[in-house]
This record gives structure tokens, C-alpha cells and sequence, in this order.
């Protein structure tokens, strides 16, 4: 089997990407997560809620703000990820 370019750039990045140690992979996306909640609760309401005047949808129920949902989805995502 020949070896190409990508062959040794592959191999290169996969020795690299061997010597990070699981514990600060698995830091590094609890903290990407975190970054992303933090990020998720700083929006401000007018871009999380649906546009509207009196924030009421066509079906008498009020504007949904996103960040909850989304808050709550970040949250446990930390959770099960930091008990793994």
C-alpha cells in the first residue's frame, strides 16, 4: 500500500490529538457547554422571543422565550455529562 500525503498528515494529527489526556478533553467540553450556556443567557429577550407586538401567537398563547428551554436542555446536558 502506498502512502500518500494525507496518509502522513492523518497519522500526524492522530499521534498530536493522542497525547491529550482524557480528563482535559473532558474539561475542555464541559467548558464549551458552559461557554454556551453562559452565551445562551446573555441574549437578550427580543431574540429569543417569537417578533410579535403584544407577544401573542396566532393561537392565544403568549410569545415562547427560547432561553428557557434551551437553559434547561444546557443544564442537563452538563449534568449528564459531567456524572460520565
Amino acid at each position: 500500500m502506498t502512502s500518500t500525503p494525507l496518509h502522513f498528515i492523518g497519522d500526524a494529527l492522530r499521534h498530536a490529538l493522542l497525547v491529550i489526556p482524557l480528563p482535559v478533553v473532558r474539561v475542555l467540553f464541559l467548558a464549551l457547554l458552559a461557554g454556551v450556556l453562559v452565551w445562551v443567557l446573555t441574549l437578550p429577550r427580543s431574540e429569543t422571543t417569537e417578533p410579535g407586538g403584544d407577544g401573542q401567537n396566532g393561537d392565544g398563547r403568549g410569545g415562547a422565550n427560547l432561553k428557557v428551554g434551551a437553559t434547561i436542555a444546557l443544564v442537563l446536558q452538563l449534568a449528564i455529562y459531567s456524572l460520565l
